[in-house]
C-alpha cells in the first residue's frame, strides 16, 4: 500500500494531459498497487480502485528506486546519492516492511503522467492506448505475418517511418527500428508497399526477434548480441570513433521521418521505389561518399545531394553560399561616387565614338585617363564578385563540406 505520495506540479508533465500534482497525490495515497502493465512506450500501475496512473517517460524520464541502482544514463561524474533525486516529479513510499521508496524523474520534461478513470481491464480500450497499434511483445496474436503484410501494402511511406508511427505498431523507437531493418536487410527509405513477399516475411520475423530479445534481456544493452548494430552505431560525430562493424562493413547515416537512421549500405540495398529526396541521388542503391577519392571530382550540387543522403542539415551551408555570392557592398559614400563615375564612363565611351578618326588634344587625353581610372575603381567590385564566387567553391564546397560528408557528423 502507498502510505506517502508526494508530487510537485509540472505544467508539461502533468498539465499538458489534464492532470495536476494534487490530483495525483489524492488518487494514489492509501491505495494498493495490484499490478504493473505495459503497451509499447506506455506503462501503468493497476490500483486497487480507479483511477490508474498511466506513464510515458518521454526522452529522459526514469523511474528510480531508493538504494537500488536503476540509472539508464551513467553520469559523467560520480554523483552523491540524494533523496528525493534531482528533477523528481513525484515520490512514492510503501507502508509494508521493508519500506520501498520510488521516484519519477524527468529533467527534459517530455514525460507525461495521466490518471485514467476506468476499470483495470478496460485500460487498453481508453485513449491514448486505444489509438496505438499492437505491441510486438504483448500482442503476438495480433501482429501476425498476414496483419503486417496488409499494413505495409496499404501505406505508401518509407518503411522506417511506418515502423516509428505508434498508430501502426506500439513500442518501436529509433534504434529498435534501425536494428530490425538491418536484421531484415531492408533499406529504411524504401516505400513500404514496394517490398517483396520475402522481404515482408523477413521483416515480420525481425520485428519479433529484436523486440522479444531486448525485452527478455531487460533492455540491458551489455547483454545484447555482439553482432547487433546497436553495439557499434554510437560513434556518429565523435572524433576517432569507428564507423565499422566487426566484419568491416561500413555504417552510414541518413534521415528518415526526421530521425537519424543508421544503416549498412552493403547489406540494406534499395530494391524498390524510395522517397523523393533520396531518389535524387540514386534510386537503386546507397550513395557511397569517399572523401579522398571524390575530392575535386564532385560538383557543388552533387555534394549537396550526397550530404542530404548522409542525413546532414545543409541549411547553414546554403546560407554561407548565399553570403559568399553576395555582391560586396561599397564603402560609405561609394554609391554617390559610383553614379558619378558611371556617368563619366558613359560620357567617355560616347566621346570616343564621336571623335573616332579625329586627333585628340592633350587635355582630352588627360581627362579620358582620369575618367578611365575612375571607371576601373567602379569595376573592382565586379572582380571581387568573381572572387567571392570562387571562394566557396574551394573552401565551403570543397574543404568544409567534403569533411562533413565523409565523417557523417551532424
Amino acid at each position: 500500500m502507498l502510505a506517502v505520495v508526494k508530487a510537485q506540479h509540472d505544467e508539461n508533465v502533468f498539465g499538458k494531459v489534464g492532470t495536476s500534482a494534487a490530483e495525483f497525490e489524492k488518487a494514489l495515497t492509501g491505495k494498493k498497487v495490484v499490478d504493473a502493465r505495459q503497451q509499447g512506450k506506455y506503462f501503468w500501475l493497476v490500483m486497487s480502485s480507479p483511477p490508474h496512473p498511466l506513464f510515458h517517460f518521454g526522452m529522459a524520464g526514469w523511474w528510480k528506486i531508493r538504494d537500488l541502482e536503476t540509472a539508464y544514463y551513467r553520469p559523467a561524474k560520480k554523483e552523491e546519492p540524494t533523496w528525493p533525486p534531482k528533477y523528481w516529479k513525484f515520490t512514492l513510499e510503501t507502508s509494508d516492511e521493508p519500506k520501498s521508496e520510488h521516484a519519477f524523474v524527468d529533467f527534459r520534461r517530455f514525460g507525461r503522467i495521466r490518471l485514467v478513470d476506468c476499470a483495470a481491464e478496460e485500460m487498453r480500450n481508453m485513449s491514448p492506448l486505444k489509438d496505438n497499434g499492437p505491441d510486438p511483445v504483448a500482442d503476438k496474436d495480433i501482429l501476425t505475418e498476414e496483419w503486417l503484410v496488409q499494413k505495409l501494402q496499404s501505406k505508401h511511406v518509407p518503411v522506417k517511418a511506418l515502423l516509428l508511427d505508434q498508430a501502426n505498431i506500439s513500442g518501436i523507437g529509433n534504434w529498435v527500428g534501425d536494428e530490425l531493418l538491418y536484421d531484415a536487410k531492408i533499406h529504411p527509405e524504401q516505400y513500404s508497399n514496394t517490398l517483396s513477399t520475402a522481404q515482408m516475411k523477413q521483416l515480420h520475423k525481425s520485428i519479433h526477434y529484436v523486440c522479444s530479445t531486448a525485452v527478455n534481456l531487460l533492455a540491458e544493452s551489455d547483454r545484447f548480441p555482439e553482432e547487433w548494430l546497436f553495439k557499434h552505431r554510437w560513434g556518429k560525430g565523435k572524433k576517432d570513433a569507428s564507423q565499422l562493424l566487426p566484419n568491416g562493413e561500413k555504417i552510414k547515416f541518413v534521415t528518415v521521418g526526421g530521425r537519424t537512421s543508421a544503416i549498412v549500405p552493403s547489406v540494406q540495398k534499395k530494391t524498390g521505389e524510395v522517397a523523393a529526396d533520396v531518389k535524387e541521388n540514386d534510386s537503386s542503391e546507397e550513395v557511397e561518399v569517399d572523401h579522398e577519392e571524390e575530392k575535386g571530382k564532385r560538383s557543388k550540387s552533387t555534394k549537396r545531394k550526397a550530404q542530404k543522403d548522409e542525413g546532414e542539415e545543409d541549411d547553414g551551408e546554403d546560407l554561407s553560399d548565399k553570403k559568399a555570392r553576395k555582391k560586396p557592398s561599397l564603402p560609405s559614400g561609394g554609391k554617390k561616387r559610383a553614379v558619378k563615375n558611371e556617368v563619366a564612363d558613359i560620357a567617355q565611351v560616347n566621346g570616343s565614338h564621336s571623335n573616332a578618326g579625329n586627333d585628340t588634344t592633350k587635355g582630352q587625353q588627360t581627362e579620358n585617363e582620369k575618367t578611365t581610372t575612375k571607371s576601373k575603381t567602379v569595376r573592382k567590385p565586379k572582380a571581387s564578385k568573381s572572387a567571392a564566387n570562387s571562394t566557396p567553391k574551394d573552401d565551403s564546397s570543397g574543404r568544409r563540406r567534403s569533411t562533413r560528408v565523409s565523417t557523417g557528423a551532424k
